[in-house]
Parts: structure tokens; C-alpha cells; sequence
């Protein structure tokens, strides 16, 4: 696709949706051969489910320079409102992206599609996974082409970023355990003769849940379910029904019309026991799924791939030791687990009916709303910006933290010198232990002078480590255990 002949992969990764395409760019951007496979042909489709991006996500975006050109072409929301009395601010998060940004899935491919290509990613269409084996070494890929024909493929790493149905997954033999939760769900791409008083407008009433979101373009994707209404997946939707929901739900229709697309489906709440099984990982759908309640399904899967990606980076370069791929299921599988929780708490609130149930989520409402740091902490955890990763025993308070994008002395700032999956170590002090690290390693002061404390972040902007000065045996002696000596 980039005209030139590739390089053997050392790493493959299998489905070209955000997931995919993010740490495959990634890995080719650290110099890294990387082969993306995907079963389609190519296209981006402009039938998304996805419509936001929160704060979290935005943020590991900007690290890869793409933030502002999503931020031009999508719609900034500052809060979200919940059941009707909730209402969830986004505008105090401690963050540059206090909003989520409305815009659809595609909009986010074709910009993370561009990356990836020009950072040189082989991708190969039409190539269905068929057979995975491992061994010591490395990983053999069965692989259908066009025309029926096979192939095997090579390499030492295996990513499936391949969906909810993942090819990968059922390859190393992982169960999807979980359930349907919400069956019969219709989505429909409709035009409006009345435009919507907010730019997401979602309402649940009685036995009927709605959802309207703009695609930018003049049409409006509207996702309804109606709990009366359970079909096989496969009953054709019509806009009568569409408009029906709508109307239970939200009050009216907005006179839709002219109808594009409209489909059904069933939203299910599933995780895999395990992201990595020797040297296959999971990622994205293909690691968990849950209901569309609070947005979180691309975001969950996209700041999965910038946990791994630099991971993987680190140790195919010989600059880390095989064992820091452990910690993509410390860290991420508890957070997915986080995720299920809350969008299955939304969408459960959502739909109550019962007495007792209307009555949990009344009271939910109230406690939110009075009680600041609770409600808070529901917006970091929707947003992303609320999640720590474990850290060791005895470490400094900060390690694990996310940070945010502070200011640097000379007017940079920390998401800028992020770019390029490099380290970045902060200190008041003067350091020379960047010398023989520059690809990997941004020595910075913090902007002001006044801080005296020393933090190393990771590339996708956690604390590695942290002291409360800048001495530099300690700070030599944390660089030397998170990205390797340098030789001598």
C-alpha cells in the first residue's frame, strides 16, 4: 500500500478498526515491521456505533499529534446529562480536553488510517485468520486470501484487535464469557425535519430508551429499544418503528425521513479472562464488550492499544525485558472490568421500571448531585481520566497516576514531548541522563521552576516513577530499570 516491499512483520495485527490501527501505527512509527490484517475489504463505512471521544482518549491522541484535527471537524460537549436530572460536567475536568468531542467512528479511522500508512504499516485486505500456533520463538498465522488461496505468516507477536467475534481469540482457545443485556436494539441514519435542542439528546421513559447523535453530514444517527419489542436480530427494521421508540422515548420524532441505513442488534456485556495467552494479545471487542451506555466502548479499546503498543515497542527493540508484557492484563484488564461495571450501571438505571428500581435510581440521581467528589469521580471513570494503574510496593504515591498535560519550561507542554512513544522525564534539577537515550527519552523542567519533585512518565502518560527531589543516582537508577542501560 506505501509501494514498497515490506519487511517480514515482527508484529501482525488482525482488524483494522480503531483499535488496530492506532497500535499498528504506533509500532511502525517506533520503526517497528508491522503487518495489519484485516477479513474486508478496504473501506471505512460511514455506519458507525461510535460517536464520542472522552477526555482520556483525546489526550492519547494529542500524544500522537492527531487531537486537533479531530477536534476541528467534531462537536465539543461540556456536560452530559443522565436520566434526566443528572447532569455529569465535563467542563472542570482536569484536562485540555474538558468536553467529549461528538463525532462518528469513520472520522477517527480515516485519521488513524492516514498514520498508519505513512508510517509504512503492510496492510492486507481481504485476509481472513483461519489457524494460530505459537511456540517458543514465535507465532505462525493461517491466513485466507482472495480466491481461496492460504498463506502463513510469521512473527513474534500477535495482536487481535479483531472485534467481538475474533478470530484470534477463539484461535488460542479463550472463552467470551457474559450475556445479552439488551436485545432488539434498532439503528437507523435518518434525516431530521426538526434539529434536536442538544447535541446529543438521549432519554429513557417507561418501557422505551432513545438516543439522537449528528454525523456532521446533514444525518443523524438515532439508536432506540423498546422493551416490549424483542426480535431476532435479522427482523427487518422499519422507519415506523424507528419513529415509534423515538417518540415513547424523547417526546417526538423530529420528523425523520429518507432513512439511509437502518439495521438491528443485540449489546452484550462479555470480557476474556486473559489479554495475552504466551505471545497473542487481545484488545479492543476483541477483550470486551458492553452496552454503548456512556460512549466508552472506542475509547476502552483505543487507550488499550496505547498501553500495549509501546509495550511491544520497548521489548521487540531489545529495550526492556519480556516480563513488562505482563502488565498490560495488570492494568488493563481490571479497567475493562471497570468499564463493564459502569455502562452496565447506566444502561440497567436506564431501563428501570419496577418501583424498587425507579427508586435506586432516584436515589443515585440525588447523591450524585449533591455529593461533588462522587459525582466526580463518575465522570473520571466514564471520561478515562479517573483510572490508576497498580503500582509496586513502596513506590511513590504518584507512580501509576495519570498525568496531565502540564506546562514545561521554554512553553512546551507534556503531550508534545510525548510524540514519538517517547518517555519524558520531568525534574527541577539539572540531569545528563538522557545522553545515549534521545529516541526514547525527553529530559524536561517543570515550567516555573518551583516544583521539586522528579517524575519519569511513560509514553502514554502515567508515572513510571516519581521522587521528591532530583537526585541523580536515583534518577540514573530509574532510567537505567525503565528503559534499559545504555551501553557503553
Amino acid at each position: 500500500m506505501n509501494g514498497t516491499t515490506p519487511a517480514a512483520p515482527r508484529v501482525l495485527v488482525v482488524g483494522s478498526g480503531p483499535t488496530g490501527l492506532l497500535l499498528a501505527g504506533d509500532l511502525a512509527t517506533a520503526g517497528i515491521p508491522v503487518t495489519l490484517l484485516e477479513k474486508r475489504p478496504h473501506e471505512i463505512s460511514n455506519l458507525s456505533r461510535a460517536f464520542v471521544l472522552h477526555a482520556r482518549t483525546l489526550e492519547q491522541l494529542d500524544a500522537r499529534g492527531l487531537a486537533d484535527d479531530l477536534e476541528a471537524v467534531g462537536q465539543p460537549l461540556d456536560r452530559l446529562r443522565l436520566f434526566g436530572r443528572l447532569t455529569v460536567a465535563l467542563d472542570t475536568l482536569p484536562s485540555r480536553f474538558n468536553h467529549l468531542l461528538v463525532l462518528p467512528q469513520y472520522e477517527v479511522e480515516k485519521v488513524l488510517e492516514r498514520r498508519a500508512v505513512e508510517a509504512g504499516v503492510d496492510f492486507r485486505y481481504e485476509s481472513e485468520v483461519t489457524g494460530l500456533a505459537q511456540d517458543a520463538d514465535g507465532v505462525t498465522v493461517e491466513v485466507r486470501r482472495p480466491g481461496g488461496r492460504t498463506e502463513s505468516l510469521r512473527a513474534a507477536y500477535v495482536v487481535g484487535s479483531d472485534g467481538m467475534r475474533s478470530a484470534v481469540r477463539e484461535a488460542i482457545g479463550l472463552p467470551f464469557p457474559g450475556k445479552s443485556v439488551i436485545r432488539s436494539v434498532v439503528l437507523a441514519d435518518v434525516l431530521l425535519a426538526e434539529k434536536p435542542d442538544s447535541l446529543l439528546t438521549v432519554n429513557a421513559v417507561g418501557d422505551a430508551f432513545a438516543f439522537v447523535a449528528p454525523f456532521g453530514d446533514g444525518y443523524y444517527r438515532v439508536i432506540g429499544w423498546h422493551r416490549g419489542r424483542d426480535v431476532p436480530d435479522s427482523e427487518p427494521v422499519g422507519l415506523d418503528e424507528v419513529k415509534e421508540i423515538t417518540r415513547l422515548a424523547l417526546g417526538r420524532d423530529f420528523g425523520m425521513h429518507d432513512a439511509r441505513w437502518m439495521s438491528r442488534f443485540h449489546s452484550d456485556e462479555r470480557q476474556a479472562p486473559a489479554y495475552r495467552v504466551g505471545r497473542v494479545f487481545l484488545a479492543g471487542d476483541a477483550a470486551h464488550v458492553h452496552t454503548p451506555a456512556g460512549g466508552q466502548g472506542m475509547n476502552t479499546g483505543l487507550q488499550d492499544a496505547a498501553n500495549l503498543s509501546w509495550k511491544l515497542a520497548a521489548v521487540v527493540t531489545g529495550h526492556a525485558d519480556p516480563a513488562l508484557l505482563d502488565t498490560y492484563q495488570t492494568e488493563r484488564h481490571p479497567v475493562g472490568k471497570a468499564v463493564l461495571r459502569s455502562s452496565g450501571g447506566i444502561v440497567r438505571l436506564a431501563m428501570a421500571k419496577r418501583p424498587w428500581t425507579l427508586a435506586a435510581r432516584a436515589a443515585v440521581t440525588a447523591f450524585l448531585n449533591r455529593v461533588g467528589p462522587a459525582r466526580r469521580r463518575a465522570a473520571g471513570r466514564i471520561t478515562g481520566t479517573g483510572f490508576r494503574y497498580p503500582a509496586p510496593r513502596g513506590a511513590h504515591r504518584l507512580t501509576g497516576t495519570r498525568v496531565p498535560d502540564v506546562a514545561l519550561a521554554g512553553g512546551g507542554r507534556l503531550y508534545e514531548a510525548l510524540r514519538g512513544g517517547r518517555f519524558v522525564l520531568i525534574t527541577p534539577g539539572p540531569c545528563d541522563g538522557g545522553a545515549g537515550r534521545a529516541d526514547r527519552l525527553a529530559v524536561e523542567r517543570w515550567a516555573g521552576g518551583e516544583r521539586r519533585t522528579s517524575v519519569l512518565v511513560r509514553p502514554d502518560g502515567y508515572v513510571a516513577w516519581a521522587a521528591d527531589s532530583a537526585d541523580p543516582a536515583a534518577i540514573g537508577a530509574a532510567l537505567d530499570r525503565h528503559l534499559g542501560r545504555v551501553a557503553t
